[in-house]
């Protein structure tokens, strides 16, 4: 029985108290809050709770009753017995067609978790429930989790925390970028992005109020001779450029140090797959080069799992407070959940033995994916690392048709032209257009099966496109 149903009643009104009512419980009815074969409130409790005489419930009870929504069950009480129709299944986001069978993803930026020990998994999950539930936050992040996040930086990363720097807990890096705005940077200042580069930071920093100018890069990285004056950070992904699957030589990471302390502004460093490397050691962090002018961003999203919606920010403690800072005044703050998983995860050496198992779980399926595009004659961009390879274009019109023809044939593909600031239709963005065109193929997102499946159409798909266009401009 509903006794807490949301009518109220304007006693001032022309319209009698027992028509109100009445239209009341229509309303309820209409909108779903009440269902067929709920029980009503007697017309004693009723009256008692809007405050009128039980005469006026009685009333709107009969008039409900003749209409047929209503009706009396002997010795059990009043009940609703007509519900509108339920509203119809609105289609699917992911589908434009009806009955569209959803695409196989090829996309990058996923993490792979078929390679996630189960068994850990849900210990980890279990040994978190396992603590008493907080009262307050902590809102740089749970002590247990900064910790984990700072050995697993120094033992993997190459990264310590020490006296000049401070590990806060974020909601990963788009969300940290979010609160690094916020919190150092005023709306109408300037930052440097690499272009193409990750949309979501651009849009973070957008809805700030920042400004965002695309510098370009070029095999060595971000083209550090293009950074103009004024700007009060820069932002790029040394480690593993995304979208275009490049690092950051060293000449070029002291020649960006070197601008930044000159110009006497920050670097930002996203980090997001460092993590991932199979063909050498990584190069040394830029937060490990200077930590005095560089904020290092990392996350769980893309070596473990977005489920647990958290990362991490390392950078001078005058910067770490005034990211807490920022969270006092607006009440945020990461998931202390996902923390605490991470945190459980890391404690027995389960995170470091998945980075293993990663390893050695990431590189057959990027082979499957080189060799199957170069044995069909296609040219492929990229590090041995993360998770996704370019296949690089010619022109917009090309990638467009690639996307077009591995959409037909079930498969998702993504473009570079899209990972572009002018894509965004930014105000800063240069004025002719994205200039990178090519596909971004992911292969962790899918199952092994799923890959194997997928890999092939997507080779045929972008060969049959490309060896189109050869022909028509002869």
């Amino acid at each position: 029985m509903l006794d807490d149903l949301p009518l109220v009643l304007d006693r001032d009104a022309e319209q009698p108290l027992s028509v109100q009512v009445a239209q009341g419980l229509r309303a309820a009815a209409s909108t779903g809050l009440l269902r067929a074969d709920d029980r009503l409130p007697s017309s004693r409790s009723l009256a008692q709770r809007l405050g009128v005489s039980r005469t006026v419930v009685a009333a709107a009870y009969d008039q409900l009753h003749a209409e047929g929504w209503i009706a009396g069950r002997r010795g059990s009480g009043t009940y609703l017995t007509t519900a509108p129709a339920e509203a119809p299944a609105r289609p699917s986001p992911r589908t434009t067609a009806e009955h569209a069978p959803e695409l196989l993803d090829l996309g990058p930026g996923a993490p792979c978790v078929e390679a996630i020990d189960q068994s850990a998994w849900r210990r980890a999950w279990r040994a978190a429930a396992d603590d008493s539930p907080i009262v307050r936050k902590d809102r740089g992040g749970e002590p247990e989790y900064r910790a984990a996040v700072a050995e697993h930086l120094l033992r993997h990363r190459g990264l310590g925390a020490g006296s000049k720097t401070e590990v806060l807990a974020t909601a990963g890096t788009s969300s940290a970028v979010g609160e690094f705005a916020a919190a150092l940077l005023r709306p109408g200042d300037t930052i440097a992005m690499e272009d193409p580069g990750y949309q979501r930071a651009a849009g973070a920093f957008l809805a700030a109020g920042v400004r965002v100018l695309p510098v370009p890069i070029d095999a060595d990285g971000l083209r550090v001779d293009r950074l103009p004056d004024g700007i009060k950070a820069v932002y790029c992904t040394p480690a593993h450029q995304f979208p275009l699957g490049t690092r950051m030589q060293a000449a070029r990471r002291v020649q960006l140090v070197e601008f930044a302390r000159r110009a006497g502004l920050l670097i930002i460093e996203d980090d997001y797959d460092g993590e991932l490397r199979y063909d050498t050691a990584p190069l040394p962090l830029l937060a490990a080069m200077a930590p005095d002018v560089v904020v290092h961003l990392g996350t769980t999203s893309k070596i473990l799992s977005p489920t647990l919606g958290v990362g991490w920010l390392v950078a001078a403690p005058d910067i770490t407070e005034a990211v807490v800072a920022h969270r006092e005044r607006t009440g945020t703050s990461p998931s202390s959940a996902g923390q605490r998983v991470l945190a459980e995860f890391a404690r027995h050496g389960d995170l470091a033995r998945h980075l293993r198992r990663l390893r050695r779980a990431v590189p057959p399926r990027r082979a499957l994916v080189v060799d199957e595009l170069r044995r069909r004659g296609l040219a492929v961009l990229g590090d041995d690392a993360g998770s996704h390879i370019v296949v690089p274009l010619d022109s917009a019109a090309t990638e467009e048709r690639a996307i077009a023809a591995g959409r037909e044939r079930g498969i998702a593909l993504d473009g570079l032209a899209r990972h572009h600031l002018v894509a965004q239709g930014h105000p800063l963005a240069a004025a002719d257009g994205p200039h990178t065109f090519g596909i971004a193929l992911g292969y962790t997102a899918l199952n092994r099966s799923e890959l194997e499946t997928a890999v092939p159409i997507a080779g045929a798909s972008l060969a049959l496109t490309v060896s189109s266009d050869l022909a028509s401009s002869r």
